[in-house]
């Protein structure tokens, strides 16, 4: 499983499930996607829960459309990917716009640790979108106007929950669906639309001179995230596959899962034990498809 929010409870979900429904245990392990997908490939990973679209496009084509190793799911759950202020940095300093992360005298206003230079949290050192963010301040320019930092989401959001305790301004890498935003009055900024001929990315992975061989100098493409499983599922547990094929999470439940995992601090097993035993009936529709 990942290491955020609902993709941990979502995980732990899927297990309490197979369990009950199906009788077939399942480890749930926290590891990053690349070695997840892998895992998936030779088999010895069998389910992912939550695999980002557009960020991981360039795995999906390695192992879903050429290999075949690796499937995905049909339903999917609409997300969206940007830069997001509180309101202290949106109405108080002016930063509403992705351009007004160019102008110093505004990013000045972000400065936590005194140097002068604003702080701007891009994700988790693990995560594909971390790299794409970085890219993208490269490509707008920010990237010479503020540091930007990389660490876990919890350390992200608790420096949000701090700026808007006492009112300080902050901005963010975001996405949705997440919990931050039934927290906080959080709003993302404007930025071009999205241009599939602007948009060249390389990852890490792929090359070392990763960041100076793409660009990206506008807003991201519309996102969604699916379940992923290894393609041998099919011939070792179709009774498994079936039940993955109609898994369907809405986004106010991914908030409802970040924000118990996030802010209530729940375990996420104890927490899908109870989602699975109030939802019993459609939980057991999943495995009667």
């Amino acid at each position: 499983m990942p290491n955020w929010a609902s993709g941990q409870a979502s995980a732990n979900i899927l297990k309490v499930g197979i369990k009950q429904e199906l009788g077939l245990d399942a480890d749930v392990v926290e590891m990053g996607t690349l070695i997840a997908f892998a895992g998936l490939d030779s088999g010895s990973v069998d389910v992912h829960p939550e695999v980002w679209l557009p960020n991981l496009d360039n795995l999906v084509e390695r192992y879903v459309k050429e290999a075949h190793t690796v499937a995905l799911s049909p339903v999917s759950v609409p997300a969206w990917q940007g830069i997001c202020a509180n309101r202290a940095a949106s109405d108080k300093v002016g930063i509403k716009d992705i351009s007004d992360l160019s102008d110093v005298k505004k990013t000045a206003a972000l400065d936590t640790n005194g140097d002068g230079k604003g702080e701007l949290w891009i994700g988790a050192e693990t995560w594909s979108s971390t790299a794409i963010e970085r890219v993208r301040a490269n490509s707008y320019g920010y990237a010479k106007t503020l540091d930007l930092l990389e660490m876990p989401e919890d350390v992200g959001m608790a420096a949000v929950d701090a700026a808007e305790a006492v009112d300080r301004p902050i901005v963010f890498a975001c996405y949705a669906p997440n919990a931050v935003f039934k927290l906080h009055d959080i709003v993302r900024l404007t930025e071009p639309a999205y241009d599939a001929s602007k948009w060249k990315i390389v990852l890490p992975s792929e090359d070392p001179a990763w960041l100076s061989k793409s660009n990206a100098p506008v807003g991201w493409d519309a996102a969604s995230y699916r379940i992923a499983y290894a393609s041998s599922l099919k011939e070792r547990h179709p009774d498994v596959v079936r039940f993955l094929e109609h898994v369907d999470f809405t986004p106010d439940e991914a908030i409802d899962m970040s924000y118990a995992l996030q802010v209530e601090r729940r375990a996420p097993l104890d927490y899908a034990q109870q989602w699975v035993k109030e939802h019993g009936e459609r939980v057991k529709g999943w495995a009667k498809q």
